[in-house]
């Protein structure tokens, strides 16, 4: 899930700000795993995507707001995609520049979506050299996988400068796949979590599965990875047998790509399936169709071309904030807003490099956010650990648990009394100030086992899998079943959780107390990043899921 270090972007850059450069603070030098092919031949076909600018954010912020809302009158009143299209399609005036820009220069081979507010186009390395001064397209491979990307920042004409947010396909890289720890204990055999463990633990009971045909929950894949069927079935064969469960995946969207089965993917489907059991479960799955694509900007696409959605979608994915351009994080954070007014939940792994390392210069450090986990508009999961690896006992922190401050987004009213509660608490403990933003989005939301799982993956049972891949699709799981449960009642769906999750300010979670996450090693925090805390802190959120009592809270 996390990306190697990427190099920081030469200060020059800043001064492209006003001639046309929609992404001046984009990170575009290349990780050094990635080895440079060549040049790109000019009759290459292409495919980037524009992000057109939209109407009305501001009033899709309102209506997230107030449909999110537990006390307000419009809560879970959520839209359809004809409606939210209705909001934010972009004005006549920026479909028709954008449009004819394109068309200025050959290019008519574009496909829209339902909102409007992207364009596919395909084109050649020429044609979208022309089109978009600056850019210089290259040939990468790393790990045997192929990307064609700018070495150079791009422009653009200035006359649609103002109609567009940015273009995709042109920078931002897979960041590497996760390496998900197999992690041997000392000393002992630990048989490790399994469905079994996580139901005690989270007290589900055999009862506690779907029963709602309307109800569906998703897991998202970017990094060439696939689940194979075979797995899930020998899975649930070997550790679904306490409780009524799904052998099969319904819908895979995407293509499943060939090849042998990763251990994420594994992972996600597995797990989503063992606490959201017997509820119909999809797979995105998007390896790219071509060279020049943003998988994961590409799900995003996705979820404004489609108006039938799981409810619940988890996924394991993230980047480091500032290695994307501010222009970029702004659009995904609205296009999260997008689903959100819709009922959709979304839930991102926290990340496992705990608050994470940025090198300043010489001697000096600051934590490093990652996003989506840091988007106020997603609720981000971060990971514990049995107190005692043996046994079902209460949780501590897992040090790998992503969490911190973000740069970028302020911190959202719903948890600025949570989150000021905790800074106040722990005032004496607190890392120097100059390491985190305090006045950002902070994150996790909530929790939950993220160590040694056990996963069926190439025929293969593997233990000591750990990672916040494995908490994320747990509580997405529960969620579905809670979601499950209001429907039945004629409710709606929990939608964007946060505002909600955090009124109910810790109730029918258990506190996670224990425990420090890792971050720089140097002299003045020693590798420590921040400490859970009672009540909620920037290492577990609110703690994990106490499942009867969250279905009571979330029922009403």
């Amino acid at each position: 899930m996390k990306p190697l270090l990427a190099f920081s972007i030469p200060v020059l850059f800043s001064s492209l700000v006003w001639s046309g450069y929609l992404e001046y603070d984009q990170d575009v030098l290349i990780p050094q795993d990635w080895t440079r092919v060549g040049r790109v031949d000019p009759t290459e076909q292409l495919e980037l995507t524009f992000a057109l600018k939209q109407q009305n954010v501001h009033l899709l912020e309102e209506k997230l707001r107030l449909v999110s809302d537990p006390d307000s009158a419009q809560y879970g009143k959520h839209l359809s995609l004809e409606e939210v299209a209705a909001l934010v399609r972009p004005s006549e005036l920026t479909q028709k520049v954008v449009r004819h820009w394109l068309h200025s220069h050959g290019i008519t081979n574009c496909l829209t979506v339902r909102t409007w507010d992207f364009l596919q186009c395909t084109m050649t390395a020429e044609a979208a050299e022309t089109l978009l001064p600056g850019s210089r397209f290259h040939r990468y491979i790393r790990d045997g996988h192929s990307i064609v990307r700018s070495s150079a920042p791009y422009s653009v004409h200035d006359d649609v400068h103002q109609h567009l947010d940015f273009v995709g396909g042109l920078h931002r890289l897979p960041p590497k796949g996760q390496d998900l720890g197999q992690k041997p204990h000392k000393e002992g055999l630990h048989l490790g979590v399994t469905p079994a463990i996580l139901r005690t633990r989270y007290n589900l009971t055999a009862a506690d599965v779907g029963s709602n045909q309307n109800n569906s929950q998703a897991v998202a894949q970017f990094l060439e990875q696939y689940y194979h069927p075979a797995d899930l079935a020998e899975f649930m064969n070997m550790f679904g047998g306490t409780f009524q469960h799904m052998s099969q995946v319904d819908r895979v969207v995407g293509t499943q790509g060939a090849g042998k089965a990763g251990l994420e993917a594994s992972l996600d489907v597995e797990y989503i399936m063992s606490t959201g059991a017997n509820i119909s479960t999809w797979v995105f799955t998007n390896p790219g169709r071509h060279e020049s694509q943003e998988p994961f900007l590409q799900w995003m696409v996705l979820l404004s071309n489609m108006s039938d959605l799981p409810w619940v979608h988890t996924i394991s994915y993230g980047d480091d904030e500032d290695s994307l351009s501010t222009a970029y994080m702004m659009r995904i954070n609205t296009e999260f807003m997008k689903a959100g007014v819709r009922g959709i939940s979304l839930l991102f792994a926290s990340g496992d490099s705990g608050a994470g390392c940025r090198h300043m210069g010489k001697e000096q450090n600051s934590f490093r956010p990652s996003f989506p986990a840091s988007s106020p508009y997603v609720t981000t999961v971060g990971g514990t650990s049995f107190k005692n690896p043996f046994k079902v006992t209460y949780e501590v922190t897992d040090y790998i648990s992503g969490g911190g401050f973000s740069n970028v987004f302020d911190m959202p009213d719903y948890q600025a009394s949570a989150v000021k509660g905790y800074l106040k608490t722990v005032e004496a403990t607190l890392p120097p100030k100059s390491y985190f933003n305090t006045s950002g989005r902070a994150y996790p939301d909530m929790a939950a086992l993220s160590d040694n799982y056990w996963v069926v993956t190439n025929r293969v049972p593997i233990p000591w899998v750990s990672g916040t891949s494995a908490s994320t699709p747990v509580v997405g799981g529960m969620l579905s079943l809670i979601n499950g449960q209001r429907l039945l009642k004629g409710l709606s769906s929990l939608g964007f959780l946060n505002p909600r999750l955090y009124k109910l300010k810790g109730q029918a979670l258990f506190d996670v107390t224990e425990g420090c996450h890792l971050s720089c090693l140097d002299e003045q925090v020693q590798g420590k990043g921040f400490c859970a805390a009672p009540s909620w802190d920037p290492v577990t959120g609110w703690g994990t899921p106490n499942y009867p009592a969250l279905l009571a809270a979330l029922l009403t």
